[in-house]
């Protein structure tokens, strides 16, 4: 019973981590790649983006990066955000 237990613990927990949202102001070129919807160029837009404005202060901000609209933004909230809090306000 303990065993099973664990197992579910930490099945549960890693759920968890995998619905984790990704900081576009931290993460690395992979981690922005491995969300549906980002691939390696527009991963790197919103790095290049960070590096030469500094960090994203909401999700919407992604719109000055190429590649990147309201229906885009919209379909990716669920799978970014820039911090801590609620990232699409601000």
């Amino acid at each position: 019973m303990k065993h099973i237990l664990s197992f579910l613990g930490l099945s549960l927990a890693g759920i968890q981590i995998a619905l984790a949202a990704v900081n576009i102001n931290t993460a690395s070129q992979s981690d922005l790649d491995g969300v549906k919807g980002i691939g390696p160029s527009k991963a790197q837009a919103i790095i290049d983006y960070r590096t030469k404005n500094g960090p994203f202060k909401n999700l919407d901000e992604l719109k000055n990066v190429k590649g990147f609209g309201d229906k885009s933004i919209a379909k990716l909230k669920g799978e970014l955000s820039v911090g801590g809090g609620d990232s699409s306000k601000k």
